[in-house]
């Protein structure tokens, strides 16, 4: 019933070149975020934060990833989208700026191609197939920094983090740490969904739902595609159902 509750209020994410809008007035609820806004800035040189970049097209789309590989990048498809064309974007005009913070960052690169979630219809917005996997020109980072993937589902009422630069603040790295997985909703016309009530708005996009792992370090278990209208509630694709990162 809880997860019944949550599709009712839910409200598909805006593609990635809309992110860019400013925030509403004071007053104004954010959508994802609600009206007790949990979200805190967090330190983009650290662990898990660190593997966390800006995924930006030069169309002026901008959307949150995570390094899952040295040269390999997880987003939301639809932050892919070109608004004007209703397409795909060219792969070479996508670009990955990880620890990005107020126009510096500590590594980039060019994205030579990507893949999708199979069936992904932007003009039907379903979120069990929002998934990008770029490809980088480089390799970034020490081998320390991708998060691992996670292959199994995580249990109701497990913590969770959600970070991103979101379009009340897009210059810094925004994270509600306090939440968590809600279940998993299984729909009758796509792939299921992960269920959460972490805060996370329009710019979250494409960012990775982490949760800890047994020894400390963390991993990814969703990537973030779609928010409430009025409340810190979303909808991410599983991890577990994207393909095994080659």
């Amino acid at each position: 019933m809880l997860i019944r509750a949550a599709l009712a209020l839910l409200l598909l994410a805006l593609p990635a070149a809309a992110q860019q809008a400013r925030p509403g007035p004071p007053g104004v609820l954010l959508p994802g975020v609600g009206s007790d806004d949990p979200r805190r800035p967090v330190n983009r040189r650290l662990q898990p934060w660190e593997s966390l970049g800006r995924v930006q097209t030069e169309l002026g789309g901008r959307c949150t990833g995570v390094l899952v590989a040295p040269d390999r990048v997880l987003t939301a498809a639809h932050c892919l989208v070109s608004i004007r064309t209703r397409r795909m974007v060219q792969p070479r005009s996508v670009h990955f700026l990880l620890g990005y913070e107020r126009g510096e960052w500590t590594a980039q690169a060019r994205v030579t191609g990507f893949v999708i979630g199979e069936g992904y219809d932007f003009e039907r917005g379903d979120s069990g197939t929002d998934w990008a996997l770029l490809t980088l020109d480089r390799k970034l980072g020490p081998p320390h920094r991708p998060l691992p993937v996670l292959r199994d589902v995580p249990a109701p009422r497990t913590p969770a983090m959600l970070a991103g630069y979101q379009q009340d603040r897009p210059e810094v790295l925004l994270a509600d740490a306090q939440c968590r997985i809600i279940g998993l909703n299984r729909s009758r016309t796509g792939p299921p969904t992960l269920v959460h009530d972490c805060a996370g708005t329009r710019g979250t996009s494409g960012a990775p739902l982490l949760v800890q792992l047994p020894g400390g370090a963390w991993g990814v278990a969703g990537v973030a595609s779609s928010v409430s209208a009025d409340m810190a509630l979303g909808f991410a694709v599983p991890a577990a159902a994207l393909p095994a990162m080659d």
